[in-house]
């Protein structure tokens, strides 16, 4: 049976062993001083804004084969990659409190979340238009 050290909880000991208590004792030189010119800048960092018309996309609202589910379908986007695409959809579900994907060049939200949607498209630069029913 081992012999185990039992650690006071009334507040009466202290911790004995520091893993840091034998570095003061080596003499280790302090951190030097780095000129003005090479510290590291702490202004905040300004975000380039997007372009500001990056194009026209199509906000549709889709039942058909989703057994009588609603769908947010949005369409048209030009010049962007799927992982813009991803990003979107991640913000339009996080505002919108809902599931969704990107499918096929298509970002798809569940519900109808046509004028949520369409003002986080706004705010990326997109024009969207609301198209079919």
């Amino acid at each position: 049976m081992k012999n185990k050290k039992r650690i006071s909880t009334d507040g009466t000991g202290g911790l004995e062993h520091s893993p840091f208590a034998g570095l003061s004792s080596l003499g280790l030189p302090s951190a030097p001083e780095l000129p003005v010119e090479n510290q590291p800048n702490l202004q905040p960092v300004q975000t380039q804004k997007p372009a500001r018309n990056r194009g026209r996309v199509d906000i549709i609202r889709q039942t058909a084969h989703r057994g009588g589910k609603t769908v947010t379908v949005v369409t048209g986007f030009v010049g962007i990659g799927l992982p813009e695409k991803e990003m979107l959809a991640k913000r339009m579900q996080k505002e919108c409190g809902t599931g969704g994907t990107v499918k096929e060049g298509r970002i798809e939200i569940q519900g109808d979340k046509r004028p949520q949607v369409a003002s986080i498209l706004t705010e990326a630069g997109f024009r969207p238009v609301f198209a079919g029913g």
